[in-house]
């Protein structure tokens, strides 16, 4: 019996690239022998983390308009006209049974390419704001798969299905490990800890914030794993020293989400959907803070989708140095509005995301079989 070849296109940020990986996973697990390659943005992030996760991928020369520069936008339109001639080569070559697109700058040429082809496709848009890409594909689309309500009003109703984004499933893995949390990064159980984080990169307004106020925090004998990202750490050490206090740690990195989360009493994060959808499986209080620095304010719009539940606190950018630290040690000590978060948080976790994205997939599979026979 021959082997299902399915390609999966995107990526760019660990939002984009997780959930693909999660998806291939399944993909996997459902037929072993599946062949899956993986079409990604040549120098971005995808090159490395696709490769680790035991998958092939090919990268496409595509980038996507930078705001704000004229000039840097003058090769985008050759860009793309390669991008799409070489994602028409790959599909002639690989023969796909079916297109899978996740976001990123390689997701567009990739399912324009299939739609020329007629091959089939799916759309995992996974914020609760689709973006004009995802908005014009998905009119051709075999299946969108999202993760939020009312995405009616961007794609056709009768091909949305609302699966969830998927996750990393080790990272969501936090039962019972408050306590080898705590002693991973050499913090007190008993005592309150809150988790800020603002991505592998780092979040400067949330670095801001906490380096403006960390006294406040560390005078209420409030604990603190503060994840800087990669950009901020340097500038932070230099500035606070590495052992600034003992009830605070500050990591470029943490490579143990799975324990920062379960350690934590309050999280303070971005608002990316793949962060959320981590955050509606690990059911604790969240304060969100949304990036303005995205496409048409999506994170704003994710965010909103969890606080009209009461399942999450938002600050807004622009005022988060001057009252996300306030916030945050006002609700450690509301016993009652961090039940109340944790439980509606919880209502809104999708766990089987990337399992019911594989059987959408192997759908349209058997569907293009029955067609051609």
């Amino acid at each position: 019996m021959k082997a299902t070849r399915i390609i999966i296109s995107g990526g760019g940020t660990g939002g984009h690239i997780f959930p693909a990986i999660a998806i291939a996973n399944a993909l996997r697990r459902r037929e072993p022998g599946c062949e899956i390659l993986f079409v990604g943005a040549k120098g971005r992030m995808e090159m490395e983390k696709v490769p680790a996760a035991g998958y092939q991928i090919v990268g496409l020369k595509i980038s996507g308009l930078q705001r704000g520069s004229i000039l840097k936008n003058l090769s985008l339109p050759l860009k793309i006209v390669g991008s799409v001639t070489k994602s028409l080569n790959l599909i002639a070559t690989f023969k796909p049974d079916v297109v899978i697109g996740v976001g990123g700058y390689a997701s567009g040429p990739l399912l324009f390419a299939a739609s020329l082809k007629k091959i089939p496709y799916l759309i995992q848009e996974q914020n609760s704001y689709a973006g004009i890409t995802n908005k014009w594909l998905g009119k051709n689309a075999s299946k969108i798969c999202v993760a939020f309500d009312g995405m009616e009003q961007f794609f056709p109703a009768d091909r949305i299905l609302k699966t969830g984004n998927p996750v990393r499933k080790e990272v969501i893995d936090v039962t019972d490990k408050r306590f080898v949390g705590a002693e991973l990064l050499k913090l007190d159980p008993l005592k309150k800890i809150i988790l800020i984080t603002g991505g592998s990169l780092g979040a400067g307004t949330l670095n801001k914030s906490i380096e403006k106020h960390i006294q406040a925090i560390v005078d209420q004998d409030i604990q603190l794993v503060w994840q800087t990202g990669k950009y901020y750490y340097a500038g932070i050490i230099e500035r606070l020293g590495l052992n600034f206090h003992p009830n605070v740690r500050i990591l470029e990195f943490l490579n143990r989400m799975d324990l920062a989360y379960a350690a934590a009493d309050v999280i303070i994060s971005r608002a990316g959907a793949g962060t959320i959808a981590e955050l509606c499986l690990v059911n604790k209080p969240v304060i969100l803070v949304p990036s303005p620095n995205v496409a048409e304010d999506h994170q704003t719009k994710n965010a909103l989708a969890l606080a009209k539940n009461n399942a999450a606190i938002i600050v807004v950018d622009r005022s988060a140095e001057d009252t996300l630290v306030t916030t945050a040690l006002e609700l450690l000590k509301d016993r009652n509005k961090c039940a109340e978060l944790s439980s509606n948080i919880s209502k809104m976790g999708l766990p089987q995301a990337d399992e019911l994205i594989a059987t959408e997939v192997f759908k349209l599979v058997e569907k293009e079989k029955v067609k051609w026979n």
